[in-house]
């Protein structure tokens, strides 16, 4: 019966022994969670600090950019290159893209590209300020040469409007001087000749009696007249107004204030100022010159130069 209690005391070591190593064990993983979570802390407050860093790098690279675009604008309105800016600027975009990789994020390299950038804007300033000083005598150069294009302009109008008052007085006089060579009707006598070719005046006549009609125009004289060939135009407009015309007879079409008109007969003649006397014998075949009051018109070289009448009964 003695055995026994040996047999307790050897479950009970065991127990203990299991007791002691399972304690060591927990201890064991306390530790090991404790060691997790403060490198867990230090890699948050790792990750934390970078990605502060990460922003505010961003925002210097985005004031940054907003300088360069005002630069960029600034130089290109004063004439300058902004070849340099560009490139930074593009340059400056791939910066930005770069700052998606926080991990990679190295805080002493973007440092530097920021000084760079900074050192860029600083030199711009001096190059605005230089090209603003030379815009400034480019304007008081433009203002002197705007001042004198100016009076160049308003003596060129005041020379423009001489040689248009000029040229208005030249034409006027040309037309004094051409209305004073105009040929003048001295008088229009109209006769009318019976078939044996007997001549009649006296301004009427009867219808039967007339075959024909004769038109004499007696020219004035006129010194500034050209003494050069003219053509004497003739209408003959019957009492109802209309011109009396064949032109199977010669009758055809000239220009008067600028205008067509039918004459009833025309004739070439040299003027030789000498009171000159032109005469038109027209006669209407087999019609006859029903009663009424005709009326007789002369024209020569654009003017009409005499009037006459005559009435057939």
């Amino acid at each position: 019966m003695e055995p026994r209690p040996q047999t307790r005391n050897n479950s009970r070591s065991y127990l203990l022994a299991a007791l002691l190593v399972l304690a060591a064990l927990n201890v064991l993983l306390l530790y090991f969670w404790y060691q997790e979570r403060q490198d867990n802390k230090t890699k948050d407050a790792t990750i934390a600090a970078k990605t502060e860093e990460v922003l505010t790098t961003k925002t210097k690279l985005d004031s940054i950019s907003s300088q360069l675009d005002a630069k960029i604008a600034e130089i290109q309105q004063l004439g300058g290159n902004v070849d340099a800016l560009l490139k930074a600027k593009e340059q400056l975009e791939k910066d930005k893209r770069e700052l998606r990789n926080v991990n990679s994020f190295d805080n002493r390299k973007f440092e530097q590209k920021i000084r760079n950038y900074q050192a860029l804007l600083a030199q711009k300033d001096q190059e605005i300020a230089r090209l603003k000083e030379e815009n400034g005598v480019l304007t008081e150069q433009n203002e002197a040469l705007i001042q004198e294009n100016t009076g160049l302009k308003a003596e060129r109008q005041s020379l423009s409007d001489s040689v248009v008052a000029v040229a208005a007085k030249n034409q006027e006089l040309s037309e004094k001087v051409s209305i004073a060579a105009a040929l003048r009707a001295e008088n229009v006598v109209v006769t009318a000749l019976n078939a044996r070719g007997k001549e009649r005046d006296g301004g009427s006549y009867k219808s039967k009696r007339i075959d024909k009609i004769k038109v004499s125009v007696r020219l004035a004289p006129n010194g500034l007249a050209q003494q050069n060939e003219k053509e004497l135009f003739l209408r003959i407009l019957d009492p109802s107004g209309a011109v009396i015309s064949d032109m199977a007879t010669g009758s055809g079409e000239f220009t008067y204030n600028g205008q067509g008109m039918i004459y009833t007969a025309m004739q070439r003649f040299n003027f030789d100022n000498t009171r000159q006397q032109i005469d038109f014998i027209y006669g209407r075949g087999a019609q006859r010159f029903n009663p009424g009051r005709y009326a007789i018109e002369i024209y020569c070289e654009g003017f009409r130069i005499g009037e006459g009448e005559f009435t057939v009964k």
